[in-house]
């Protein structure tokens, strides 16, 4: 005699080994009840309706034949599609279940409801298809969910609706596009515990970062009600990020990000079977949907779960209104990072020639092709169209959305250190900047191409010219002795490039946080309450919404945006550089005017170390310092090192180290290393004090070559002396490196010169430099450089 049919199984009998039986929803659940509640991670229990059920379901009511002939219809007639699907969809639901099968089903459910303690418990009831020679294939989405089913009759009907919801159009369309055969296609059922999440909440989770592909991290996205609403998208959820490394480290919270969504709308239950979207109460819209230790949670068992799988993972949870408890209730294979390439750069060239239209300076070293869309004012920015050529006069951190929905970026006017060149890097968007007359010459429409892969010069073609594509492992570049890092100024740059094969990030710019995210100066939140100017104070109520302490607001973003960057790098060094605004850019700010005062020359005017022991800016000063002390002591990002800019004197040092101590931030004290730019002839000549008073010097070439030749780096009428290769600016730097290394004390470059000079960066390691800070875009070359210079010194030492 055959082994008798297992129609039902429960997950806690289940492992991946039976994906072909149950199907991948099933497969999955069974493991982690089998293999991770043990750990701590919470299932819902429940029950698989076998693929044997299915095909016991067809044989019994002789449903193969009709099938394949409607089948057989819909392949050779496309147009027939709904009328035949819905042919076969009829068949099913008059289908009779065989009185064991019904049978085996009821008793499975009754077990449950006793373990549960119940007589009619609501379960979900989800479709879970597989095939007999593609066990792997997952069909997600394709099939039907019931929620809130309860009591043996409907339970029987909504399994019988899942067999048939194999057959509607839009899963019969999936697989004649994948190539899968009907009549090959099962289906299993499962049958799991309904978690109150109507009266809680629910969400998705990712095991790793899904647009950058970051592996240290737990993206968590949580909305009220029921799950379908965010894994559909029909609801703005909550967003919060964790950082992996750090989960379970005592003390720390390392939560990244906290996003709060709109939330405006909640899938609940309706009194009996099925389900209806509310409106999400106000109160629940304006707070969080969960708190602390339950993202936490959820990001320790994501990590669990990855480690299980060895992959990165894709899994929805939900929390029990009721009890306040949380459970895992799917998880999959990431199937969109984890086929992109790992460790690749792009290198670009033209491959045809055209008419030139325009020259500017070449930010990054990429091609991109497309329509223009001018934009002359932020005013205009709705007008923008997703995968234009964005031409501008110029950009300000008000135009960064639609800068990264840009194909490519001209402008008007700036330099290499400009607002759109650094955000242009970071997204990894070729621009060319300071043209001139772009958007006089350059219409809406037409079509160009946007080349930076032709040295430091940018081009403007006509017409949309044909380019090639060249990649490069990363995995093949050499190690140097000189210590690779990069510039960056945003988490979402930091995650794009987070890939590279640096071992650090040299300068991270605080400034661009405050003005990007925060956007507040500083002293209107101090002095919040003080403000007597009624639309202003609206004005920062509208930002800062669900802050009572305004100055908590700043510290939160800050922190957690400067943990975000570090996390990337985590744990090689991320120094990061204080707020270096000058006056006119904190004016810019949010109430900065109440603040700021006029100067006729804030380059050299009241900017970096100065501020931050006077009494005009030291409050503000003292909730950066607060926010670095969050990231590093309760976030956990021990690996940032706190950078001093634009101080002029020994004296000015102590005073500022004086003030960080004051706000905990003491030199050496918890592992914290605090350096200083070296950006002023003063850093240089007196180099050997300012080494007693900090742990490293980072030169910033730009600054210190406009105060060694006088010339302001802004000025387009100097652009031909501004040179960082200039005799005297060289010496100098020659001569810090020199005086560094005696006394035993790092330095780095951060600045713009080793990006656009490999010269330069030779010139460098030629002088024994510790590391060398360059913008992304830059580091490829930089590192075969660099490489290349270091054998040539130790062939001449032989």
């Amino acid at each position: 005699m055959g082994q008798a049919p297992i129609w039902v199984k429960g997950f806690d009998r289940i492992r991946m080994k039976d994906l072909a039986q149950v199907g991948g929803k099933n497969a999955s659940l069974g493991e982690m009840t089998s293999a991770l509640t043990k750990a701590g991670v919470r299932v819902p229990p429940g029950f698989a309706v076998t693929s044997e059920a299915f095909r016991e379901m067809v044989r019994h009511n002789r449903l193969q034949k009709p099938i394949d002939y409607f089948s057989l219809l819909i392949e050779k007639h496309p147009s027939s599609l709904k009328a035949n699907a819905q042919a076969v969809r009829a068949l099913w639901l008059k289908a009779k279940f065989p009185i064991p099968l019904a049978a085996s089903i009821i008793e499975a459910y009754r077990d449950l409801c006793r373990k549960e303690k119940t007589r009619d418990l609501p379960v979900a009831v989800r479709s879970s298809a597989t095939a007999e020679d593609l066990p792997d294939a997952s069909f997600a989405g394709q099939q039907e969910t019931f929620l809130n089913v309860r009591g043996e009759k409907a339970l029987i009907d909504a399994c019988r609706r899942c067999y048939a919801s194999l057959y509607t159009d839009r899963a019969i369309s999936y697989r004649i596009e994948k190539g899968y055969a009907h009549k090959k296609i099962a289906l299993s059922i499962g049958v799991q515990r309904m978690v109150r999440s109507d009266i809680g909440s629910s969400g998705v989770m990712f095991s790793i970062d899904t647009e950058s592909g970051f592996t240290g991290a737990v993206l968590i996205n949580a909305a009220f009600g029921l799950g379908e609403t965010v894994v559909q998208g029909e609801v703005d959820p909550d967003e919060y990020m964790v950082f992996k490394p750090l989960l379970g480290k005592k003390g720390l919270v390392p939560i990244l990000k906290k996003e709060k969504g709109a939330k405006e709308v909640k899938m609940i239950y309706r009194r009996r079977e099925g389900t209806r979207l509310v409106r999400t109460a106000p109160v629940e819209r304006e707070r969080y949907v969960l708190a602390d230790p339950e993202i936490l949670q959820l990001a320790r068992w994501a990590a669990l779960v990855e480690k299980h799988y060895g992959k990165p993972m894709d899994m929805e949870w939900a929390k029990d209104g009721g009890t306040g408890k949380l459970y895992m209730v799917q998880a999959r294979p990431e199937t969109v990072q984890s086929r992109r390439k790992a460790g690749v750069l792009k290198s670009y060239k033209l491959k045809q020639k055209g008419k030139m239209l325009l020259q500017g300076m070449s930010v990054g070293d990429g091609i991109a092709v497309g329509p223009v869309c001018r934009i002359t004012s932020a005013k205009q920015i709705s007008q923008f169209k997703e995968g234009s050529v964005l031409v501008a006069e110029m950009t300000d951190p008000d135009w960064v959305p639609i800068m990264k929905k840009a194909r490519g970026i001209i402008t008007d006017h700036g330099g290499r250190t400009c607002h759109a060149a650094i955000v242009s890097r970071e997204l990894g968007i070729p621009a060319v900047v300071g043209t001139g007359k772009a958007t006089h010459i350059l219409k809406n429409g037409q079509k160009v191409t946007v080349s930076c892969a032709e040295g430091l010069q940018g081009n403007i073609y006509q017409g949309e010219l044909a380019f090639s594509e060249k990649e490069t492992r990363l995995d093949r570049f050499a190690q140097t002795r000189t210590q690779i890092l990069m510039n960056i100024a945003s988490p979402d740059a930091a995650f794009q490039w987070w890939h590279l094969p640096v071992k650090g990030i040299g300068l991270a710019r605080m400034e661009f946080l405050v003005s990007e995210t925060i956007k507040v100066h500083p002293m209107a939140l101090v002095h919040f309450k003080d403000l007597s100017d009624k639309k202003l104070k609206e004005q920062i109520e509208g930002i800062t919404k669900g802050y009572n302490d305004k100055s908590e607001y700043f510290v939160d973003k800050l922190s957690r945006g400067l943990a975000q960057i570090a996390a990337t790098q985590y744990p090689h060094p991320v120094i990061v550089r204080l707020s270096d605004f000058k006056t006119n850019e904190y004016a810019n700010l949010i109430g900065g005017s109440l603040y700021e005062p006029k100067e006729e020359n804030p380059m050299i005017g009241w900017r970096g170390a100065s501020r931050y022991y006077s009494a005009g800016y030291q409050p503000g000063f003292e909730l950066e310092c607060k926010a670095l002390k969050r990231a590093r002591e309760i976030l956990g990002l021990t690996n940032i090192v706190v950078m001093v800019p634009f101080c002029r004197t020994p004296q000015e040092a102590d005073k500022v180290l004086a003030v960080m101590a004051a706000n905990g931030l003491r030199r050496h004290q918890k592992g914290l290393e605090v350096y200083v730019m070296c950006e002023i002839p003063a850093n240089v000549i007196l180099a050997e004090e300012f080494a007693k008073r900090f742990d490293g010097f980072s030169i910033g070439s730009n600054d210190l070559t406009q105060l060694t030749l006088g010339v302001d780096r802004d000025s387009g009428i100097l652009t031909k002396l501004f040179d960082e290769r200039d005799e005297a600016v060289m010496k100098s730097i020659a001569d810090v490196i020199r005086r560094c290394r005696a006394t035993g004390t790092k330095i780095g470059i951060c600045g713009q010169a080793p990006s656009d000079h490999p010269e330069f960066a030779a010139f460098l390691v030629r002088c024994g430099i510790d590391s060398i800070s360059l913008n992304p875009d830059s580091v490829a070359a930089a590192i075969l450089s660099v490489s290349r210079q270091e054998k040539a010194i130790r062939r001449a030492r032989r």
